[in-house]
């Protein structure tokens, strides 16, 4: 009966949707309130039935109801409630059921607290929303239901995709949707200010809240999934350029842009063209992601679906929606624009500058994400295009992005002048400059990347600095509070800070982290850089729905005293054949994390091959994207809330705010390597029919082991001697290893053959090993395996003709970033020249006209005279 109960209301729901959109829409046009008004009714409707809709799957999760086809092959009857209860939206059918679901309850959060917009301008902008959950719905009763029944029901299940079972995709899921879909509110109001012509400044603040909550939304998803990628891979990678994260980078990109853009139109009227463009691009780039995900046109570890019909479908579904959207935009565009005027130093032109960056950066990613798939469908052959290409053009692209922000944070709206800017900045460049240049000579090695890096998180700080330390003198000299800025202003720099975060954190895992390969026997230790790890043994446990293998590492010093233990595992999960998962264990330190994974068992079934790193300031990467979630709650507080308001807000500011943007990201982030790491009582050890023949024999041959917890004491008298390295340690073999993060693993999601543990990638690295031990150089090695694998092989496409666009297509969209910013300075510019002048002779008319007698000046303004009104001179009072 669930099931029947979730297909009536996706059935009703989609007839809501109908009905609101026509009726709302039609009624705007009419000027018929009663019409109009049955979009708030619709709304409260909508929400109600969709919830009704993901509940009753919700319920067929956490009852495992297997007559529904969905829940018998995404869940278990063996799986934990919580992991029932993600799977709701870890399969590709419930997946789309939330994502309608979060935009019906957008949809009618917009209508409750929209009330004051004009009737006419609520009405359009709940009739767009209607018609895209009209969309939604049919594709989900077309092509993805989720409530099919199975006759006869399974028994068990099929379980859900391990990877997905993890306390990160409880979270991360519904964060990341929040944001996509949170991006059609935008786009709905851009949509009604071209059907009514009118986008003001008003339009701009009735907007901006609902950008900016969907904007740090995605942020939490994104930031929350990368460190999924972190700790649940195995290899500590928290950022791999993969498909399906540049999808939801893209339209990350574009709703920060936005936010600027709407900032310059609520404060000075002006980018009203942009922001609307901006708006239908960053909703149209989230139905894009949605395509590219669930189309099965790419693969990904973040892709669950494969279905071409599907594809179809939404690629149907995207041409009409942004098709239409832009359409409109080219008719309607010139309805809304605005004739602002600035100069080529002022904070409009910096922000301007921004945005075209933030384009271009994001038309860098598309092209590296859709390139390889169309160069295959015109027969081109097949490509990779993997982290190192997105990390020198995408990283290039965003340097001179990085060093605006502290400029256009501090510049003055309309003009500045550059003398102020010198006297307010100088300092701090000059102490970036110095501290970039010092950093990678404080942290053991010279890198001109680092050297780069440090210089802008610097810059963007000590910018901060210096605009707080400008508005200080200012309110010290009129007696007011230090701390007197209004929220968005903190808002504003805290989010920056966020980015210099992010920006040292990157750079500084990226060049100094070390890793180590060891295949290690109990009592070995092995040198990671400053952090010696011992090997004491491991055993094997029973969890809910798996069996794992629990190494046992412990941190010592040089006298031997023993600091922290590390419990990395082998997982094989009961009803998925062949998938074993690593659970890292990883330790977090105030300046670096210490994580380990097991990669195999030894032969004799005694030890494990065991991957260590240090990874330098990673946790900064993490740390300051929830700096910028906290910035941007904090910008959507009105610009009029001050600081001696700030006393009363607080609390509920530091509660709500940073417990809003932190606490699930927070949560997962703690309790998603907590089973890895924390000492836990084992379930008893079982036999090891799924795992290695040298795993089992090694249970066999020494029961004595016990559980994890005195598995340590069994070795304890053993002889602490250097562990062997492995095979591919990249400290012992740095050709091979450097070799093999040029190539791709060919059976892996985006992972290169140095970081993947995939039998193949093993096969790989002792191909290039043998070539690299004939003798053969790097590029001999390289152009070897390229001969015998083709061009797909390579993790950075090489420059040739059928890549040239590939190459050139950056520095293009970044020559035309710069191009577009001087030429919209330069044509602002020139239309104030024209305004003045057009101003000077009405005035010079108006002046002979009072000369002569024939107007006077009233109130403000010039006026005919009433005894004698001439002909021919258009004056301001009569205008007015």
């Amino acid at each position: 009966m669930t099931a029947e109960i979730g297909q009536y209301a996706l059935i009703l729901a989609l007839m809501v949707s109908a009905v609101g959109g026509v009726l709302t829409l039609a009624g705007a046009e009419l000027a018929s309130r009663s019409w109009m008004r049955v979009g708030m009714a619709a709304a409260a409707v909508l929400a109600v039935l969709a919830t009704i809709a993901i509940g009753a799957l919700a319920w067929g999760f956490v009852e495992s109801d297997f007559s529904i086809l969905n829940v018998a092959r995404n869940s278990n009857i063996a799986l934990p409630w919580y992991y029932k209860l993600a799977a709701v939206w870890g399969s590709h059918e419930g997946s789309i059921l939330f994502w309608v679901t979060t935009l019906a309850w957008w949809i009618f959060a917009v209508a409750l607290s929209a009330r004051h917009l004009p009737e006419r301008v609520l009405a359009r902008i709940l009739g767009t929303l209607f018609i895209i959950t009209f969309g939604l719905y049919l594709f989900i009763l077309t092509t993805s239901n989720p409530f099919l029944r199975l006759f006869p029901p399974a028994e068990a299940g099929a379980d859900l995709n391990p990877l997905l079972q993890d306390p990160g995709m409880i979270f991360h899921p519904p964060l990341l949707y929040l944001g996509y879909v949170g991006f059609a509110v935008p786009f709905a109001f851009a949509v009604a200010a071209l059907l009514g012509g009118r986008l003001d400044v008003a339009w701009a603040r009735w907007m901006r809240p609902w950008t900016t909550a969907s904007w740090v939304l995605l942020t939490l998803g994104i930031s929350l999934g990368s460190y999924w990628s972190y700790y649940e891979l195995g290899w500590g990678g928290w950022w791999a350029w993969d498909p399906v994260e540049n999808a939801s980078l893209m339209p990350w990109l574009t709703g920060t842009a936005l936010m600027h853009s709407l900032a310059v139109t609520e404060k000075r009227g002006a980018f009203k063209i942009w922001t609307v463009f901006l708006a239908i691009l960053t909703f149209s780039l989230s139905l894009l992601g949605t395509f590219l995900v669930r189309s099965g046109v790419l693969t990904s570890v973040h892709a669950f679906a494969s279905d071409p019909a599907r594809g179809m479908f939404i690629l149907i579904f995207l041409v009409i929606v942004i098709g239409v959207s832009f359409l409109l935009f080219a008719w309607r565009a010139g309805s809304v624009a605005s004739a602002a005027s600035f100069s080529g130093l002022s904070r409009e032109s910096l922000l301007m500058g921004n945005n075209l960056l933030l384009v271009a950066g994001m038309a860098i990613v598309l092209l590296g994400t859709l390139y390889p798939l169309f160069l295959d469908a015109v027969g081109g052959g097949r490509i990779t295009v993997g982290g190192p290409y997105f990390e020198s053009v995408f990283g290039s692209a965003m340097v001179p992005l990085a060093f605006l922000v502290p400029v256009g944070a501090v510049c003055a709206w309309k003009s500045q002048s550059i003398d102020r800017m010198g006297r307010l900045l100088g300092l701090p460049l000059a102490v970036a400059l110095v501290l970039g240049l010092l950093t990678p000579v404080l942290l053991g090695a010279w890198s001109t990347v680092m050297a780069l890096a440090a210089f802008l998180t610097y810059w963007i700080v000590f910018g901060a600095a210096a605009d707080w330390v400008r508005y200080a003198r200012t309110a010290r000299a009129q007696k007011r509070s230090v701390f007197g800025q209004t929220l968005p202003w903190w808002g504003m720099h805290i989010a920056h800070l966020g980015l210099a975060l992010l920006i040292f954190g990157a750079a500084a895992n990226g060049i100094y982290q070390v890793e180590r390969g060891a295949a290690m026997q109990p009592g070995q230790t092995v040198q990671v850089r400053d952090v010696t790890l011992r090997y004491d043994g491991w055993s094997e446990y029973r969890g809910p729905n798996y069996t794992a293998a629990k190494g046992v590492l412990t941190i010592v010093n040089d006298q031997g005293k023993e600091f922290e233990q590390l419990f990395p595992e082998k997982r094989n999960y009961d009803a998925v054949q062949n998938m074993t998962m690593t659970e890292a264990a990883i330790l977090h330190r105030l300046t670096e994390d210490i994580y380990v994974s097991l990669a195999s068992p030894t032969p004799d079934g005694e030890g494990w091959v065991v991957r260590a790193y240090v990874k330098p300031f990673v946790t900064l990467i993490w740390i300051g994207t929830l700096f910028m979630a906290l910035g941007g709650l904090l910008a959507m507080a009105t610009r009029s809330t001050r600081a001696p308001q700030l006393r009363e807000m607080g609390k509920r500011a530091a509660v709500s705010v940073a417990g809003t943007a932190a606490a699930c990201c927070v949560l997962a982030m703690l309790a998603a390597p907590a089973s890895s790491y924390a000492a836990e009582p084992l379930m008893g050890s079982v036999t090891a029919t799924e795992k290695s023949k040298a795993a089992a024999a090694f249970l066999d041959s020494a029961p004595s082991l016990g559980t994890v917890e005195n598995s340590a004491d069994a070795f304890a008298n053993l002889k602490t001697a250097e562990a062997k390295p492995s095979e591919f340690d990249p400290a012992a073999n740095p050709r091979v290893h450097n070799i093999a993060s040029q190539l791709r693993c060919l059976v892996c999601a985006n992972e290169t053959i140095a970081e993947s543990n995939a039998q193949l990638a093993v096969d790989l690295r002792r191909e290039v090993a043998e070539q690299v031990k004939a003798g053969r150089t790097d590029d001999e090695v390289v152009a070897f395996m390229v001969e015998r694998y083709g061009d797909y092989v390579l993790f950075k496409p090489p420059f040739k003709a059928k890549t040239w666009l590939l190459w050139l297509g950056p520095i293009a969209f970044v020559f035309l970033a710069f191009w577009g910013m001087v030429r919209i300075v330069r044509i602002r510019r020139e239309d104030a020249k024209a305004r003045r002048l057009a101003a000077s002779a009405e005035s010079l008319a108006c002046a002979k006209a009072f000369l002569r007698g024939e107007v006077e000046y009233v109130d403000g303004g010039f006026a005919a005279r009433q005894s004698s009104p001439k002909n021919g001179v258009q004056t301001r009072g009569a205008s007015e």
